[in-house]
């Protein structure tokens, strides 16, 4: 019984016989008894508000109004068991923007699943819970009277069924108690479709639509590059300050040491030690540099993008014109783009010049990369690019490769952002 829904219990055998009818009753009668409630609630903050707002005082309570309809769709949710055990439908609420109320507040009353949910509280208040009122009453109150008129009978002495007409006598008591038994029998399928009907109706209204769905996965994905993108620099961080340094003392010390010593096997030990440390220091750096560079976090995409160009076998035009900082994913993002695609003309383009354009226009980043190689670059190919281009999708961002046989290759990446407030600091 509990797998299955009003609708399914309806079109079953004994359904006057399980606890299908009374869940019926509850889901009705609760909805009348909590939007009565809850059309006070409104009422009276929207009209206390509406008053004390000239003096600013009932702004707050205007917001908490507004933000009612959050609670009022949480326990709408969860009084939709009674009806059926299906999956009930989650609210896609956005994870504020950062700590505190103020941006738990600033994300709640710009996203619009809290209007929505608002505008279901209102059409609760002032439609819904009369007609469950309504339903449950039409449809138990006549058969409940004519039903316990024998009982009223025998204690009173009369019966008025719905104050239409009075019983007196046991044989017109129960002449009416049979009927209004068969009443109750056929309101208990009533109540059951209208509560179903109900619960089918408050289901569309607060289920999530698919453009919210498909917004919310956007940016649940964009908090995953942003934490992937935090922890690479934690990483960078650690070995930097810790592994490089314990290393570099190592190098050092070594140097010293191979001064120290005189000819012989022990100094040519201390050489080969030395040199392997050296080594090993250059590695790491190199490393730390592909994990997250360290001057991409200091001094932004424009330096760290002349420092790349800086490292590439082949000769790079630089073409820079950015307001200043972005935000550290998009920066992040675009520079590993950079990285890839001049990565990808040293190793397969055989060009001898390479270029590099960064914008900021119409609220979007704009990086531009070619070559004069011999074009015939392929996505699917292994290059890297899928991976680049999966990365500027999480984003929300576009890539498109032109690369002819014959040349040129021309890779454009753009990423929607915002210059960010944050300054470059001084070399």
């Amino acid at each position: 019984m509990q797998a299955r829904s009003m609708w399914t219990a309806l079109g079953a055998r004994g359904y006057l016989g399980s606890g299908w009818p009374w869940r019926a009753v509850a889901f009705l009668a609760s909805g009348a008894l909590l939007g009565a409630v809850v059309l006070v609630v409104l009422v009276s903050g929207f009209l206390v508000g509406g008053v004390l707002a000239v003096g600013l005082i009932g702004l707050p309570l205007l917001v908490l109004t507004a933000l009612t309809g959050i609670p009022v769709a949480a326990v709408e949710r969860r009084r939709l068991r009674l009806v059926g055990s299906g999956p009930v439908p989650a609210g896609q609420h956005r994870v504020p923007d950062g700590p505190g109320l103020g941006a738990w507040l600033s994300t709640r009353l710009r996203e619009p699943l809290t209007w929505r949910e608002l505008a279901y509280a209102l059409l609760f208040a002032l439609l819904l819970w009369p007609l469950d009122a309504l339903a449950v009453a039409l449809v138990i109150a006549l058969p409940g009277t004519m039903v316990a008129a024998p009982v009223l009978v025998a204690v009173d002495g009369e019966a008025k069924v719905v104050k239409l007409w009075t019983v007196t006598t046991w044989p017109e008591a129960c002449a009416v108690a049979v009927p209004g038994m068969l009443l109750l029998a056929v309101g208990g399928y009533l109540l059951g479709a209208v509560a179903a009907l109900r619960g089918e109706l408050t289901r569309a209204l607060l289920t999530a639509k698919d453009s919210e769905r498909v917004t919310e996965l956007v940016r649940s994905r964009a908090r995953l590059v942003d934490a992937f993108e935090a922890e690479r620099r934690r990483i960078e961080r650690d070995l930097h300050d810790g592994a490089q340094q314990r290393l570099v003392a190592l190098t050092l010390t070594l140097g010293l040491a191979r001064l120290d010593a005189p000819p012989g096997p022990l100094a040519d030990q201390l050489a080969k030690a030395h040199d392997e440390a050296g080594g090993a220091l250059a590695e790491l750096r190199e490393l730390i540099h592909g994990i997250h560079p360290k001057v991409l976090t200091d001094y932004g995409l424009e330096a760290a993008v002349a420092d790349a160009a800086d490292r590439s076998p082949v000769p790079v035009d630089l073409d820079l014109k950015l307001p200043g900082r972005l935000p550290p994913h998009v920066e992040s993002a675009a520079y590993f783009a950079v990285r890839e695609a001049l990565a990808n003309v040293a190793r397969h383009s055989a060009a001898t010049r390479a270029r590099v354009g960064a914008a900021h226009d119409g609220g979007r980043l704009v990086l531009v990369i070619g070559d004069d190689g011999g074009g015939g670059a392929d996505p699917g190919g292994g290059t890297g690019l899928t991976g680049l281009a999966d990365r500027v999708a999480v984003l929300d961002g576009t890539l498109t490769l032109s690369s002819p046989p014959g040349g040129p290759t021309l890779l454009r990446v753009e990423i929607p952002c915002r210059p960010s407030r944050q300054t470059v600091p001084c070399a």
